[in-house]
């Protein structure tokens, strides 16, 4: 399977960085930023989503949506003549890159912190990969910590299966 690609960067106001996922998980087969959903994007250009359907689409809350505007963890978003909030394509990808760091327990400051990076330009990819290979690091640890609980209640499960036969 050739590496997944990604357009992370919606911060960017005129260019789009593009992040290459070229190591997995052995024992996982994990290999993609973005899963793979029903969901279709609209082509760019006609890509005008409202607060709603993308709280739909991620899960998020509208609350949610306006509330990472407000902490600086998504850009401005653009607006309607009528003021509502108009996400696109680039919006969606952010939002699930996020939703990524947010699974694998990324404090909200630390991803803050990234967004502010993004939003200073190419001259920040040495902090933003720093940041990145740090989180990394806990997450491995975390990810070690629960194969040895795994393996307890794979134990404690053997012994139950066992007692009853």
């Amino acid at each position: 399977m050739p590496p997944a690609v990604l357009a992370w960067s919606a911060l960017q106001v005129s260019s789009v960085e593009v992040m290459t996922v070229t190591e997995t998980a052995a024992d996982t087969k994990v290999g993609l930023c973005v899963s793979e959903t029903a969901f279709r994007p609209r082509p760019d250009g006609e890509d005008n989503y409202t607060i709603s359907e993308v709280a739909s689409h991620t899960g998020l809350s509208a609350y949610t949506l306006r509330w990472y505007e407000r902490i600086g963890l998504m850009s401005r978003v653009d607006r309607s003549h009528t003021g509502q909030r108009r996400y696109d394509n680039q919006d969606l990808g952010w939002l699930e890159f996020v939703g990524k760091l947010r699974l694998t327990g990324m404090p909200v400051a630390d991803m803050v912190r990234y967004a502010e990076l993004v939003r200073e330009g190419d001259h920040t990819f040495a902090a933003r990969q720093e940041l990145l290979v740090r989180h990394r690091e806990d997450v491995r640890r975390h990810i070690a910590d629960l194969q040895g609980t795994l393996a307890v209640l794979d134990f404690k499960i053997e012994v139950y299966g066992g007692g009853s036969q």
